[in-house]
């Protein structure tokens, strides 16, 4: 699958500046994580996952993961591709447990790239760049503070993973700091919008 072709599919359900900011961001993080993790040579089917893992989410949120196959044949996508974007929404919506490293990565981060964005906006700078670990566990830890991120999903998905909630945290900050340019700037291309 080519990328043309997946951020086709991406604009053909997703109209909201939010939702595309979001899949150009979890794609960057996904890319990171995949150098990161060392599966450099796979690096563009964890983006492609990341770009489309809520294809379905604007148009049919009562299917989300359900729908996403349907829309996912569209450009051929296979199982493997299929399997990695539908179980992000694991004891959400759908009961596919990840199991594959980049699967967990996704179920783990998809979640709390919505906190860190929340909390970058909060800041002076508006930016990941100079967020630190120690601001984003009190944002963690305030409940009211962004309400729709899943304190549940994002501390299951560190277990999933092996890793501390700092861990996660860190490298899922140094991972948006690496796109957060390049999504801004994509984001406005593709909506007229930042945001």
């Amino acid at each position: 699958m080519e990328r043309l072709e997946a951020v086709t599919l991406l604009q053909k359900y997703n109209k909201e500046p939010f939702h595309i900011m979001h899949a150009l961001t979890v794609e960057g993080i996904m890319r990171w994580y995949a150098q990161e993790l060392g599966y450099g040579d796979h690096v563009d089917f964890w983006g492609l996952v990341g770009l489309l893992h809520d294809v379905d989410f604007e148009q049919y949120p009562e299917q989300h993961c359900k729908k996403a196959p349907e829309l996912l044949a569209e450009i051929g996508a296979d199982d493997e591709f299929i399997r990695a974007v539908c179980c992000h929404g694991y004891g959400i919506c759908v009961d596919i447990e990840p199991q594959h490293q980049m699967e967990k990565v996704l179920f783990a981060a998809d979640e709390l790239t919505g906190l860190i964005w929340a909390s970058a906006k909060m800041r002076p700078s508006k930016s990941t760049k100079d967020m630190e670990v120690k601001s984003l566990k009190k944002k963690f830890k305030d409940k009211s503070f962004a309400a729709g991120c899943s304190r549940d999903v994002i501390t299951q998905g560190a277990k999933l993973l092996g890793w501390e909630l700092p861990e996660l945290f860190e490298k899922t900050i140094l991972a948006m700091r690496s796109c957060e340019d390049s999504v801004r700037t994509e984001c406005l291309a593709l909506t007229g919008q930042n945001e």
